[in-house]
């Protein structure tokens, strides 16, 4: 079945004020999530949390290489995917272990399995959408 994007989910995560760990936030100034993450920390309110490979920090945030490095505090509510398709699967796995309350894959991010477990475990689910594009159709 192919995952359809529900738009409560998308105006929930987008308008409630919570903890974004950005996967696959880096320093790199040229790629996507550079730029979307200050976009989610500036324009939507929201703490953003790097997880990146090396655990670099960025915008001044400390960074994890994984997302059971993030410390115990509140808890995780949307975990951003900027990886490749093949390999958000795994980051699907390690939000519901870590207790994420949703999944944000990417633009051009679709893994209908994945988006089947982290549905069936109860997270909410938003794929193949960005952040900064949906927001202002809400008016944000």
């Amino acid at each position: 079945m192919n995952h359809v994007n529900d738009p409560a989910v998308i105006e929930r995560l987008l308008r409630t004020k919570g903890r974004w760990a950005i996967v696959g936030l880096s320093t790199n100034e040229w790629r996507a999530a550079y730029d979307t993450s200050l976009f989610i920390r500036d324009r939507l309110g929201m703490e953003i949390i790097p997880v990146n490979l090396p655990g670099d920090p960025v915008h001044g945030v400390t960074g994890y290489a994984r997302l059971a490095d993030i410390p115990s505090g509140p808890p995780i509510d949307v975990v951003d995917c900027f990886v490749n398709s093949r390999k958000v699967g795994d980051v699907v796995d390690q939000s519901i272990a870590a207790g994420a309350k949703a999944v944000w894959l990417q633009l051009g991010v679709i893994d209908e399995a994945a988006a089947e477990r982290a549905k069936a475990a109860g997270l909410g689910v938003v794929m193949n959408a960005c952040p900064a594009r949906e927001a202002p159709r809400l008016g944000l």
